[in-house]
């Protein structure tokens, strides 16, 4: 069951979900609609030749930062790493579910690849897997409406909600995009890996 307008206002009343700051006009008649962050990862291509996910990414990319005068350009078939503005939370018995803008889809924007998923007891600015599908490079303005959150109780309270210990949750609190820590399930202590 998706929350309505209605169900989204009580469980911001009673801090079930929780988004910092609420723009004006942001409620949708299932959904709420997020705004573009300024910081930004890229891919540095001039001295990768390819990922390897058994190894950290951090010195792979690099950071790009924008504001009111300053957009960020996304090119023909880039990938980047983005934010939202808003700060989105939820309680052990939520989760949220991030999803595109109808027009923005329409010129050939894409805002996440596969991670639309607000885990139980999450609170993070929520990261966009960016790309541009279309022949042209789109602008992308600090602080424009870039996705929209919808939110669905679950039947219980998560017994190991997001970020706790035994769960090694690895973007628990993100308020910067992170490079991919993929590599750490390949990190000896991971049980996947002993699993036979």
């Amino acid at each position: 069951m998706i929350l309505s307008d209605t169900d989204i206002k009580k469980a911001l009343k009673s801090r079930k979900i929780t988004i910092d700051p609420m723009f004006p006009n942001s409620l949708q008649p299932a959904s709420v609609d997020l705004h573009l962050g300024a910081d930004f990862l890229v891919f540095s291509t001039d001295s990768h030749t390819c990922i390897d996910p058994k190894m950290p990414l951090d010195d792979m990319m690099k950071e790009v930062k924008i504001d009111e005068k300053k957009q960020f350009i996304l090119h023909p078939g880039q990938f980047a790493l983005g934010m939202t503005y808003e700060v989105v939370g939820v309680a052990d018995d939520m989760v949220g579910r991030l999803e595109g803008k109808s027009s923005l889809g329409r010129i050939g924007i894409i805002i996440h690849a596969t991670a639309g998923y607000l885990d139980p007891g999450n609170r993070l600015k929520m990261t966009l897997e960016l790309s541009n599908i279309s022949n042209l490079p789109v602008k992308l303005y600090y602080k424009m409406p870039i996705a929209q959150m919808s939110f669905t109780p679950l039947s219980s309270s998560a017994e190991n909600a997001y970020g706790k210990t035994k769960l090694n949750s690895k973007y628990y609190g993100a308020m910067k995009p992170q490079a991919s820590q993929y590599y750490k399930n390949f990190q000896k202590n991971n049980q996947w890996m002993k699993f036979k």
